[in-house]
């Protein structure tokens, strides 16, 4: 999300939203090898019209695209920032909550307990993330790797 808004500041105002739109379906794709291909298509298909965007997403896409290497049961929730928000929320009303810390090591550790309670949610009471999913696919990694 937060890259798709970054990419509004290398174009006009008044911009083609096919351009913007056709960048946004990358991260619907199924897997990487697509994505490289599509975007090798919209890089050749905008580079006249906007190249201060088509350069800007050439340095810095294949940040984004990390969760690809994660199983597809996994790309819903990692190809977003909602983990990550919701996180430093809860970690903002925690802390709120105290509002003075004697030392910064009683913060760090109120924080850090913080996260390993989140951690442990995600891991397993709502199963946000299903773990077994990622062992299966790194054990078919490499099963293609011995291959």
């Amino acid at each position: 999300m937060h890259f798709l808004r970054n990419a509004l500041d290398y174009v006009p105002r008044k911009v083609d939203d096919d351009c913007l739109m056709e960048l946004r379906w990358f991260y619907d794709r199924r897997d990487l090898a697509e994505v490289k291909r599509d975007l090798a298509q919209w890089i050749a298909k905008w580079q006249t019209k906007y190249p201060k965007l088509v350069n800007w997403v050439e340095d810095n896409i294949e940040e984004t695209l990390s969760f690809y290497r994660l199983p597809l049961a996994h790309h819903k929730h990692m190809k977003s920032t909602n983990m990550l928000e919701r996180l430093n929320q809860e970690i903002k009303r925690r802390t709120l909550v105290v509002r003075i810390f004697p030392n910064p090591r009683s913060c760090l550790r109120l924080v850090r307990a913080l996260a390993v309670e989140i951690h442990e949610n995600w891991l397993e009471a709502t199963r946000y993330l299903n773990m077994d999913h990622l062992r299966e696919h790194k054990k078919e990694s490499l099963r293609a790797l011995a291959a």
